[in-house]
């Protein structure tokens, strides 16, 4: 899903392509004159990216709320953590944002009410989670979304420290008691305003992270769903439908579609384990936790938990990982023109 990038200024947005380029040129080992050409073709490709990628406007609306009141008992709380992706930017209405779809979809299949709390900042990396779980754990949450990458990727952020970044922030959640479902980095080289070789890299440097993400949250106790290209083949085929304006961030439906392969994963990590599966596919089963995180980049949508085998965390290969496909909750549900109201958003998510 690419989606997590930065609502900066076009100066700012340029750095960030001059910066994509600037490693891509360094990362081909190739000569120096080699580097001078290849460098030449990217420049050209994030100068047009540049172009066709409009600047941010608004900020995303609020989803912070209480939702399904009408439910008895004590309400879940849901805290949404991350950068745009997770903040919601590209819709126009609280209901269509991750939080409002997975907070509803949450309340009716677990029927208590839910409080949603964001902290999500659009163009946020991954050392700006330390400071948002800071202010997460005085809500006291439950369940912790997390959704955050493509700014790392964007900002050059060396892998391992936002793997390091992350997996604190998972470890701090985890040890007050809240369950973590984290969505790993979006695939960048899946918009289609950034054209090939910048998006060839793009998609590599995503892909890697989204590995190294899952690896460093399972080990940390929490869940994992790729969201990677998710929205590639639905853009490609229906480009106005599934991004927004900026033809970067996920529309109404994008994000709905995000929200129907995160729901499943977080209900059960919540321990209301989702009716509905997916016919099974190769991509399931137990692995080992690395072979599991590259299994899982390269099949959007895989969720990835730590599991056991002859009651044995670990193998000869390391910590031992399932991976499944859930079936996704109402992708079909949102209106065709983005204009999806409660009901109809979140139907299938229920």
């Amino acid at each position: 899903m690419g989606v997590a990038h930065s609502v900066v200024p076009g100066g700012e947005r340029w750095r960030q392509a001059r910066r994509l380029v600037r490693l891509a040129a360094i990362g081909t080992g190739a000569t120096a004159a080699a580097a001078v050409a290849t460098g030449g073709v990217l420049v050209g490709q994030a100068r047009q990216a540049r172009r066709t990628i409009p600047m941010a406007q608004a900020p995303p609306p609020r989803c912070d709320g209480m939702y399904g009141a009408k439910f008895p008992g004590p309400a879940l709380t849901m805290v949404v953590l991350g950068d745009s992706s997770a903040a919601g930017y590209g819709v126009h209405r609280r209901r269509e944002t991750p939080g409002a779809l997975l907070a509803t979809g949450l309340s009716r299949r677990l029927h208590r009410p839910v409080q949603v709390h964001r902290f999500a900042v659009v163009g946020a990396i991954s050392a700006a989670l330390r400071h948002q779980v800071e202010a997460a754990l005085e809500c006291r949450p439950d369940i912790a979304v997390i959704l955050i990458g493509g700014n790392d990727i964007t900002n050059r952020t060396p892998r391992g420290l936002a793997v390091r970044y992350l997996v604190e922030a998972v470890h701090t959640l985890r040890d007050a008691g809240c369950e973590v479902v984290v969505g790993t980095c979006p695939d960048l080289g899946a918009i289609r305003p950034i054209q090939p070789p910048l998006r060839w890299l793009a998609h590599r440097w995503s892909r890697q992270l989204a590995a190294a993400q899952t690896v460093a949250v399972v080990e940390a106790g929490g869940w994992t769903v790729s969201l990677g290209d998710l929205l590639g083949p639905r853009f490609t085929a229906e480009p106005t439908r599934m991004f927004a304006w900026d033809r970067f961030h996920p529309s109404a439906e994008g994000y709905a579609m995000a929200a129907a392969a995160l729901l499943p994963t977080m209900l059960s990590a919540l321990g209301a384990t989702p009716e509905r599966r997916a016919t099974p596919t190769r991509a399931e089963g137990v692995r080992s936790l690395p072979e599991a995180a590259q299994e899982a980049a390269r099949h959007a949508g895989t969720e990835v938990s730590g599991t056991q085998v002859r009651g044995r965390d670990r193998g000869p290969a390391g910590r031992w990982a399932q991976l499944r496909r859930r079936a996704f909750f109402g992708v079909g549900a949102v209106p065709q023109h983005g204009s999806a109201s409660d009901t109809s958003t979140v139907e299938g998510l229920a």
